[in-house]
């Protein structure tokens, strides 16, 4: 059986994690799994939060869930936290970015407001995914991608899809 790589693809709310995931599984083949779509359907959560009105994700049921495909391969997750993933499970980490002009537009348009619309764009002025990550994994396997622009999807895909196509080179 061909061995396939791990990608995390991580970064604030709004950044476009799942639609370049979505699009990155079509095109390499690999499985898309978005963390916060597997915390509902599994009820992976330890509470709710009432000052950001969402639930408290379970994390350490979320990293039992999905320990066995992460150690089969050929796995694109997709969440916006990071620190709480086994190392050994990445192959490589992006980390999307999107001016704060964009950004905060996205998040408006998703009905984000008051502090968690400001905490979200604080998180990304303060690179914090990024610093998360940076901390959580080998720093050379860490990269940050901007996505700001229909462009750079398309140039992110690219990128994406030639390492996953030498990585399965170098790794058959």
């Amino acid at each position: 059986m061909e061995k396939r790589p791990n990608v995390l693809l991580t970064g604030t709310p709004g950044v476009g994690k799942t639609t370049l995931g979505k699009e990155l599984a079509g095109r390499t083949g690999l499985t898309y799994i978005n963390v916060g779509e597997l915390a509902k359907e599994g009820n992976l959560y330890e509470g709710y939060d009432e000052e950001y009105s969402c639930p408290i994700l379970d994390e350490d049921r979320v990293v039992d869930e999905l320990d066995d495909k992460m150690n089969e391969g050929g796995i694109i997750v997709d969440y916006h936290g990071c620190d709480f993933f086994p190392e050994r499970w990445f192959h490589i980490v992006f980390v999307l970015r999107t001016d704060n002009s964009i950004l905060y537009d996205r998040l408006e348009k998703r009905s984000y407001s008051g502090k968690k619309l400001q905490d979200n764009i604080q998180c990304e002025i303060f690179q914090t995914i990024y610093e998360e990550a940076m901390e959580s994994y080998h720093k050379e396997i860490v990269h940050q991608l901007p996505s700001n622009m229909p462009e750079d999807l398309e140039m992110n895909l690219e990128q994406i899809m030639q390492w996953v196509e030498q990585w399965m080179k170098d790794n058959n």
